[in-house]
């Protein structure tokens, strides 16, 4: 897959676009990527995705957007796909004024698609005046097959990114990974820490939780701990430790269950299962490993 950061294209290719944010790659977005790739490969077409780096509504409405996925997992997520090209956009003042005939006029100048294929719920343009119902109506003049893909229902609710985000928000895990079609997940580099865990019997490996990631509420949770390429279960915490944290840095520690290596500075990838319980503070290291003992009995049910 090859990026670009402008709508300038060099490619003579046969183009088909696919159009959205994309926060995520949640189940609904999976379909519409995969309804192209397959359009594309039957006809021997090209897929350009085109997007944004931040969300429209840091412009629009003066947001600082929390992601479900960092953009270096957004951008490994969407390579998975199967995608030729992927064409990311700093959505700037110029764009979200934007009308939605002239963005749409700007993709066809640029690419003359032979199609484009969004999800039914896809807005552009300014004022969001830029709809599914437009782009039908204008396949005609500008000699492009269009192609709108259906929501995602999950108990007659359409999986979104904003629910997604909602529910991560809330600590419901496992709706968010039902939605997601995945386990939620972040990954870094092991910290050093100030190591009490090994002292009660429960080492941890600790990282920094990514600032630009939705928050998921202050807790212990059923995980997954990824490393090397094996799997492990695990206990994660999910909270505020001032004497490892810089800048006010939110931590995952994580006990990993059945493992026993020194893992310091390696990347490790850490899934959320389910939430387990609140945090808590406790009296003493004795009060800590009680719980701690507990926790993964939970785990093992």
């Amino acid at each position: 897959m090859e990026i670009f950061n402008d709508l300038k294209t060099d490619k003579n290719e046969n183009f088909v676009l696919i159009l959205g944010f994309f926060d995520g790659l949640h189940l609904g977005h999976k379909i519409v990527i995969k309804t192209a790739v397959e359009y594309a490969q039957n006809n021997h077409f090209k897929t350009a995705l085109i997007t944004f780096k931040d969300s429209p509504a840091n412009i629009i409405k003066n947001k600082n957007t929390k992601y479900i996925l960092t953009k270096e997992e957004k951008i490994r997520k969407i390579e998975e796909t199967g995608i030729d090209y992927l064409y990311q956009l700093e959505f700037d003042k110029n764009l979200s004024e934007m009308s939605a005939s002239d963005y749409l006029k700007l993709l066809v100048e640029n690419f003359k698609p032979k199609a484009i294929i969004t999800g039914d719920n896809h807005h552009f343009g300014y004022n969001k005046t830029g709809s599914a119902d437009f782009l039908e109506i204008m396949k005609n003049e500008y000699g492009y097959e269009y192609f709108r893909v259906n929501s995602v229902k999950i108990e007659n609710t359409i999986v979104s990114s904003s629910k997604i985000r909602s529910a991560l928000k809330d600590g419901d895990i496992k709706l968010a990974n039902f939605m997601l079609g995945y386990r939620f997940y972040i990954n870094g580099e092991v910290l050093k820490g100030r190591q009490i865990g090994r002292t009660i019997g429960f080492k941890t490996a600790n990282l920094y939780y990514p600032k630009e990631i939705v928050d998921i509420p202050e807790g212990v949770y059923a995980a997954e701990v990824e490393i090397g390429g094996e799997k492990y279960m695990g206990i994660a915490n999910y909270g505020s430790d001032p004497t490892i944290s810089e800048n006010n840095k939110k931590l995952v520690e994580v006990h990993i269950l059945n493992f026993d290596e020194d893992i310091y500075g390696q990347n490790i990838k850490i899934s959320f299962l389910d939430k387990i319980r609140d945090e808590k503070k406790f009296q003493s290291l004795t009060e800590l490993k009680e719980q701690i003992t507990k926790d993964i009995e939970c785990l093992e049910l």
